[in-house]
């Protein structure tokens, strides 16, 4: 069975330190004494706080268990930012490349990255059949410009040539509801494939959800939302994941 070809980005975490302003006094030499003695350095509030690590995410992504027969681990698709955060990042995403859309981390052509995340990838040896999942986390409302870009993604991107076939792919996306606090889908379709691939990324306050599905004859669609519904109700169950409106 032939099926996009997959292309693995990796992220680098990096430490996001909060910034410490020191209070400064003016007037005479006693009340400035008097001032040092009882003033205190003002602090900014950590942008970070209360967003989940990539070590709290890494525990939310959907467990070998909860994988068809015959799907196995890939262990060099893993990768999460650990306990620390990752500076956040935005990019122009004008020109995506949208052969992207059938790889890991195809949430990125938003050109929007955030401080967080986890990934990992099953694939089936025997098909070739692939299912990614992958949790990214946001400062404040950024995850809702993350699903306002998926439309601006697939806009830009009605079809793309298929590196392996040299052959259009369709792209296509529409909002979907009944996923988290706000979902979209994808789907990938090229006559040259014996089945597509349905994208799905779903919001969840800070977070979003993304997964990838080549499993299943209906292009992925039925295999993408079950994991993208497992992993929502394991992101709920987490400290800092509260929903937003």
């Amino acid at each position: 069975m032939r099926f996009p070809s997959r292309s693995l980005k990796v992220l680098a975490a990096a430490a996001a330190l909060p910034l410490v302003l020191s209070a400064c006094s003016s007037g005479s030499d006693s009340s400035s004494a008097e001032g040092a003695a009882s003033a205190e350095p003002a602090k900014t509030k950590d942008p970070n706080a209360g967003l989940l690590t990539g070590t709290q995410l890494k525990a939310a992504l959907a467990p070998a268990s909860a994988f068809p027969a015959g799907f196995a681990a890939d262990a060099s698709a893993a990768r999460d930012t650990g306990d620390t955060y990752q500076a956040p990042a935005t990019k122009s995403a004008a020109k995506p490349r949208c052969a992207d859309l059938g790889a890991t981390s195809w949430i990125s052509l938003t050109g929007i990255e955030g401080v967080s995340f986890a990934q990992n990838s099953y694939v089936n040896k025997d098909t070739s059949a692939e299912l990614d999942q992958e949790i990214d986390v946001y400062r404040g409302t950024t995850a809702k410009d993350v699903m306002k870009g998926l439309a601006k993604v697939v806009a830009a991107c009605p079809t793309y040539t298929d590196s392996d076939t040299h052959s259009a792919v369709k792209v296509t996306g529409a909002s979907t509801a009944g996923l988290g606090d706000e979902a979209y889908t994808i789907t990938l379709t090229n006559s040259a494939w014996e089945n597509g691939t349905t994208l799905i990324a779903a919001r969840l306050g800070t977070a979003v959800v993304s997964v990838l599905s080549t499993d299943g004859r209906d292009n992925g669609a039925a295999s993408a939302k079950k994991l993208a519904e497992k992993v929502l109700t394991s992101l709920e169950g987490k400290s800092g994941a509260g929903k937003q409106g």
